[in-house]
Order: C-alpha cells, then structure tokens, then sequence
C-alpha cells in the first residue's frame, strides 16, 4: 500500500465512520474504482482506531461522567440507578452481540461478506430501512392534525432491552454496507428515541467493539500490504489512522449539529443510488465482485 493510497482511504474513513453510509463499504469501493488492492477487514478495523479516538475526545466529558458513575455503581449499590451508571451497563450488555457475532463469523467478514453485490444490496435495503425510520421519527414529531407530537426518548430513558436492541442493531454493520451508525440509529428511531440521543448512544456503543476489534486486528494489519508487494503496511496503516482521526473528528461535529434539525433522508438517496449504480457495474462487468483492484 503506497503512502497516497493510506491517505485517501484514512480520507474515506474519516468521512463515512459516523455518517450512515457504511465505512466499510467506502473502503472497499474507493479500493475498486482506484484499480488497488482491497485493504482488508483487518486495516478496517485499525483505521477505525482512529475515528474511535475522535469520539473519546469529542464525547470525553459524557464518558468521563459515564465512567466514573460506572466505577461508583460496582460498590455503591445506591448509585446504581443512576443515568449514567445504567448507560455504563448497558453499553457493556449492547457490546455483547457484536463481540460474540465477530468472533463467529470472522472468517465470513474478512471473505465472502466483503463480494461488492452484497454490499450494493445491504446499501439499497439498509437505506430503505433508515428511511423509513427517519419518516416515522418525523411524524412523531410532528404529530397530526388529530394528535399531538408524541414525546421520543432519550439516552436517560434507556432500558435493558432497549441497550439489547441497539446491541443487536451495531452488529448487523459487520457485514459492509450496512453501516454500524446507520443499523444502531435505525433501531434507536423504531423503538422511540430522538435522532439526536440515537446517534448519540451509537457512538457510545461503538467505542469498546472498535477498540477492541481494532486491537485483534493489530496483528494482521502489517501484512495488509503483501499483496501488493511491500514488506509491511505499517507506515500507511497508522498514516491513514491518523488521517481518520482528524477527519472523523470533524465529522462528528458536524453530524451532531446536522441531526438536531435535519432528516437522514440525504444519506438514504445517496446510499439507494450507490447500491444500485454498483449492481449495474457489477452486472456490465466493469467491476468484479470478489476482488478490490480486479477492474476491467
């Protein structure tokens, strides 16, 4: 891996991790329309180190406070039904799904869930999903001519079935193309909560599956480059880590002022037009569907 190939893929990184268009995806088609080498599961899984270290910083007062209320919880019984103390829990309790899941299927991700024509179908039918999701957190907001705005929940609301549900909705994002902030924030929407406490917990929940997927992964990431004929891809792996970070920090911010007042529906055309230009690329043959840098 060339050092201007990290850049631009630590570039797509940084600009996809908490947008819900799937990061995973970005990189394995940024690698296929360039002509190079897929990167692999495993450079990732580091580079999301990167945007990981984005969200403690950005959320670092939140977690500091989630932190320490967890701390206090294991010998203070009293605090245990505390906000923050709770959400400690139950990001624990929503981490379990994906943990399991990864381990199970690692062999899946890292080969047959990587073919570009079930990542242009989880891009269609996961944005139909987010949709859907978004009109029906709209209306509720909303309300009706013959109702009144119904009053969405947030993260002090959260509940053991509800961190369970969001648990199992981060762990769909193992298969590229759905999106770890798309799949959490849709199942948020469905069961009650506001656009902005849905993001909010995603990127909470993110935060121990990403490190902890990204440490496995250190040490595969050095063999990354093989492929494509170099000793190591160390120097480009943490280079483009590094990228991910600064982009990706930038990118929260955003998003988060984004989501207060606007629909997710830009993201769910985009993700609908992706899928759907990929199938027809894959279908005339421009594209394969088993190999980044296989383009005729």
């Amino acid at each position: 891996m060339s050092w201007f190939e990290s850049f631009v893929l630590g570039l797509a990184q940084g600009l996809t991790e908490f947008l819900p268009v799937s990061s995973s995806a970005h990189l394995r088609l940024t690698a296929a329309f360039a002509h190079w080498q897929d990167p692999g599961a495993a450079f990732t899984a580091v580079t999301q180190i990167g945007t990981e270290a984005a969200v403690l910083i950005y959320f670092r007062k939140d977690i500091a406070r989630i932190v320490t209320a967890w701390f206090r919880s294991l010998y203070d019984r009293g605090t245990r039904h505390d906000a923050d103390a709770r959400t400690g829990w139950l990001v624990i309790v929503g981490s379990i799904p994906i943990g399991v899941l990864g381990l199970l299927l690692k062999d899946a991700i890292e080969g047959p869930f990587r073919d570009l024509r079930l990542i242009a179908t989880t891009l269609v039918v996961m944005g139909v999903v987010l949709g859907y999701a978004d009109r029906l957190a709209a209306r509720d907001e909303r309300g009706g001519r013959h109702r009144a705005a119904k009053q969405r929940k947030e993260l002090r609301d959260l509940t053991v079935r509800d961190g369970l549900v969001f648990g199992l909705c981060q762990a769909m994002a193992l298969v590229p193309g759905v999106s770890r902030s798309g799949a959490t924030i849709s199942g948020g929407l469905f069961i009650g909560y506001t656009r902005e406490s849905a993001a909010r917990y995603s990127f909470l929940l993110a935060v121990p599956a990403v490190l902890a997927s990204g440490v496995f992964e250190l040490k595969d990431a050095g063999d990354s480059g093989n492929a494509a004929g170099g000793h190591t891809a160390w120097g480009p792996t943490l280079f483009a880590t590094a990228i991910a970070f600064v982009v990706g920090y930038a990118v929260i911010a955003w998003f988060m002022r984004f989501i207060s007042s606007k629909s997710f529906m830009p993201f769910v055309v985009y993700r609908i037009l992706l899928g759907l230009l990929l199938f027809a690329l894959v279908a005339a043959g421009v594209l394969s569907p088993h190999a980044a840098g296989d383009v005729s």
